[in-house]
């Protein structure tokens, strides 16, 4: 299966983590840009311009588009269990409206939009990474 890592920057080594035992069990793995530089810490934020000047949101819905499924790295971030902001939320209706499966890492984050989040039913492996199929 080829999968989309989604999530937020700051969960850079921990896509690069996954994406190594996504392979080993068979998997492809597309993931967002520079994120060897996020995971090194090289670059620490991802600003509007960088999202701007790289078209970045527009140029991930074109890999979600080539991929079978989403995969939403979704942990702690700002004292929220489970995070998912607002470009995993974009990426998430990205994959739902192109008919994609939807995982999420851990369980829905008790935010203002969780609503939102369930309505694409996501798919929560609790970290077992094996449970994608």
């Amino acid at each position: 299966m080829k999968i989309a890592i989604c999530g937020s920057v700051q969960f850079g080594k921990e896509m690069l983590e996954i994406r190594n035992e996504l392979e080993k069990n068979g998997h492809s793995v597309i993931l967002p840009q520079n994120i060897e530089q996020y995971a090194s810490g090289e670059k620490m934020v991802e600003n509007k311009w960088d999202k701007l000047e790289g078209d970045v949101i527009r140029n991930y819905y074109h890999e979600i588009e080539k991929a079978d499924a989403i995969l939403v790295v979704n942990k702690t971030k700002n004292n929220i269990t489970n995070y998912i902001g607002g470009n995993g939320l974009i990426e998430m209706a990205f994959a739902y409206i192109l008919n994609k499966k939807i995982f999420l890492l851990n369980s829905i984050p008790e935010i203002n939009y969780s609503d939102e989040i369930s309505s694409f039913s996501p798919i929560i492996i609790n970290g077992d990474l094996k449970l994608i199929r």
